[in-house]
């Protein structure tokens, strides 16, 4: 009898269709090119739902997909290595995050897609200390700090009056 031992998986875990579509921020990161910036940028054409906007619908849009997008990207992580490039339900949450309490306009939408997107990718302290760690909820993180620091500057701007 061929028994394999009990600390060696006997295949590869795998990842189910619903975990798949939902961490790959509803197939964004199966993009070749710039998945992170396709996940932002279908973040940002929700904003276009009549209704969407409003923050009694995007908080809680925002808070239920950070809580089904972290638990997603950690099975995908377990699958595909950490913090891998087709998780990108974390751009689409970062987005959203990003215009919360923003005046809907198209300069303060491009304004908000161009640093959101700079932020992830250069990742501001602590998003780098998230970025380096495992875990879904990590993955979430770093992106969630760039949202945070985004929609500041956002309202700094707003109440500077630059634009």
């Amino acid at each position: 009898m061929d028994q394999q031992p009990n600390n060696i998986p006997s295949e590869k875990p795998k990842v189910d269709v619903i975990t798949k579509l939902i961490g790959s921020g509803f197939l964004t990161g199966y993009i070749p090119v710039a998945p992170g910036t396709a996940g932002s940028a279908l973040g940002l054409a929700c904003l276009f739902i009549p209704g969407f906007r409003d923050i009694y619908v995007l908080a809680p849009c925002t808070i239920v997909l950070f809580w089904i997008g972290g638990l997603a990207a950690e099975k995908m992580e377990k699958v595909y290595g950490q913090d891998p490039g087709i998780v990108t339900v974390d751009e689409i949450v970062g987005m959203w995050l990003s215009m919360w309490f923003v005046p809907f306009s198209y300069v303060n939408i491009i304004l908000a897609f161009v640093i959101f997107r700079v932020l992830d990718i250069l990742k501001p302290y602590p998003a780098a200390i998230f970025d380096k760690r495992t875990g879904g909820w990590n993955i979430m993180l770093d992106d969630v700090v760039a949202a945070l620091y985004t929609n500041a500057i956002i309202q700094i701007v707003l109440r500077v009056k630059l634009f």
